[in-house]
């Protein structure tokens, strides 16, 4: 039984290394799966992050190192649900209402309604911006250094809505 279970899970991780789109694998060198975990609210699971960073590996995620997030969405979720929510949650970060008023039909541009089982995986370039892909295919870059900044804030910053998540993306993995 320990062995199956091992060999479970050592399938699972393997292949996450394939859950980025090609294009995302193949922009940077040795991409390596930092931290994961689960959002939920009011006890119903909402999706599963995965934080992935490009280059030699740190005890540290970089702020200037390249990074992916990824989301596997645990249920659907409309468009404009990830819009307003990521709208909102970069005002609470401190985007003033020009900014947002910019960002918002970018948000809307980049983001499809999400079905159970999606994934979109936004790419932070630091110092230039956000590339967004669903299903593994690009869906559309945002060249916004504040943007992008803001935006995976959502999840990183020491502010974030959820703690724990923000914990589980940063905790170092082990070697």
């Amino acid at each position: 039984m320990k062995i199956s279970l091992m060999a479970l899970l050592f399938w699972a991780c393997s292949g996450l290394a394939q859950a980025l789109p090609d294009a995302v694998r193949q922009s940077e060198t040795a991409w390596r799966q930092w931290g994961s975990g689960e959002m939920s609210w009011l006890g119903f699971p909402i999706y599963r992050a995965t934080l992935w960073v490009a280059g030699a590996p740190t005890t540290t995620p970089a702020a200037s190192a390249t990074s992916a997030l990824q989301i596997d969405y645990l249920r659907d979720i409309p468009r404009e649900r990830l819009v307003q929510t990521s709208v909102d949650e970069m005002r609470r970060l401190g985007a003033s209402e020009a900014q947002l008023q910019r960002w918002e039909p970018e948000l809307r541009r980049v983001f499809p309604d999400v079905k159970e089982g999606d994934s979109i995986v936004g790419v932070h370039y630091p110092g230039r911006g956000a590339a967004f892909y669903h299903r593994g295919r690009a869906t559309g870059e945002v060249v916004d250094a504040e943007f992008a900044r803001l935006f995976f804030g959502i999840w990183l910053d020491p502010r974030s809505r959820s703690p724990s998540l923000r914990a589980a993306l940063l905790k170092r993995p082990e070697s």
